[in-house]
């Protein structure tokens, strides 16, 4: 029989308290590593400042697993039903030209209602609420393929460090909770999506030029081989990469660490867990706002350096990249069709 649940006050705004029960505070989320709900909420509470600094006040998908890891999950991305009266949303476009409210999250007592609500991994997308068509983040999601690894996404990384640098951004990096890494910087919201897309496109076309060994661009699996793939997708509107310090829906009770690039090549994606990690931020904060250096909010990058590069490749010739299969048909988009699949043009014999 499960535990009674439990109904935490936790300040709030103005100090106001906020009262957000938690059923069945003793389900196991993972259950091969004894972490309950409860533990969750307490984990993200712990986190609470730093998760709120770069996820906050921006629209939100919640990653949901009511049926426990072992299920397939759901994304909410209008706000659930019962949300408290304090919640906040805002009206996001998406790329079928709709439109409908998403979650914005404000405050501690959001982000356990969330796990209240079976939420495992957070996906804020990449825009500020009161401005979510004009990114304010660019992310490059560097993904290792198999018969690579987190090492050879680190390596991958450093290179990109260095090429972000020379473009006039400055670069941020955050393990995925997984075998990948993730790198950010802070972009003035001035372009939309498209350009931003185009934008890590030129990063990542320019990245494989540099590293053709190594890295690669290719969006069909099949053409990608052994090495780290940079997602560039992950730049379009509704897509979303885990929020740092988000858990993910893992074995071990992973998170999505912020780390300084003086130790990217010493750490492991199963340093940082749900049980870790708040141990290790009392001790030395948040890797993307130092004591000793300056935060991520600090460092605001003109995007059009980036798209520049996308616009030297289109007078190469290069064309336009594949899109998502849900999206709709893109202007310049080539056929969405596996390389293996497609239609062969007919052969005559001689």
């Amino acid at each position: 029989m499960s535990a009674a649940a439990v109904v935490l006050e936790i300040p709030g705004p103005d100090d106001e308290v906020r009262k957000v029960k938690v059923s069945s505070p003793d389900r196991l989320v993972y259950p091969d590593d004894g972490v309950s709900k409860l533990d969750v909420v307490e984990y993200l509470l712990a986190v609470a400042e730093p998760f709120l600094r770069w996820s906050g006040d921006r629209p939100i998908a919640l990653e949901r697993y009511p049926k426990g890891l072992g299920e397939k999950p759901f994304f909410s991305k209008n706000p659930p039903k019962g949300a408290p009266a304090y919640a906040r949303s805002v009206m996001c476009t998406y790329p079928s030209a709709r439109a409908h409210e998403q979650l914005v999250l404000d405050e501690p007592a959001m982000l356990a209602w969330c796990a209240q609500m079976n939420t495992v991994t957070f996906h804020p997308w990449p825009v500020k609420a009161d401005n979510n068509d004009n990114p304010d983040e660019l992310r490059i999601d560097l993904d290792p393929q198999p018969g690579r690894d987190f090492t050879d996404a680190v390596e991958a990384a450093f290179a990109l460090k260095e090429l972000m640098e020379s473009l006039g951004f400055t670069p941020f990096v955050k393990t995925s909770g997984n075998r990948g890494v993730h790198v950010y910087a802070r972009i003035a919201p001035t372009h939309e999506f498209l350009d931003v897309r185009h934008g890590v496109i030129g990063i990542a076309r320019e990245l494989e030029r540099r590293l053709p060994d190594l890295v690669t661009t290719e969006w069909w699996k099949e053409l990608r081989g052994e090495k780290v793939f940079v997602d560039f997708n992950q730049a379009n509107r509704d897509r979303t990469i885990a929020a740092a310090y988000s858990p993910r829906p893992l074995t071990g009770a992973p998170v999505s660490m912020p780390v300084a690039w003086s130790e990217l090549r010493d750490v492991k994606p199963s340093d940082f867990t749900v049980r870790t990690v708040p141990g290790i931020v009392a001790d030395r904060g948040d890797a993307w706002e130092p004591a000793d250096g300056a935060s991520m909010n600090d460092h605001v990058g003109d995007v059009a350096a980036a798209i520049a590069l996308w616009d030297a490749d289109v007078e190469r010739g290069l064309p336009e990249m594949p899109f998502p299969p849900d999206y709709p048909k893109m202007p310049g988009e080539p056929p969405r069709v596996q390389p293996s699949r497609a239609k062969k043009a007919p052969t005559t014999d001689a």
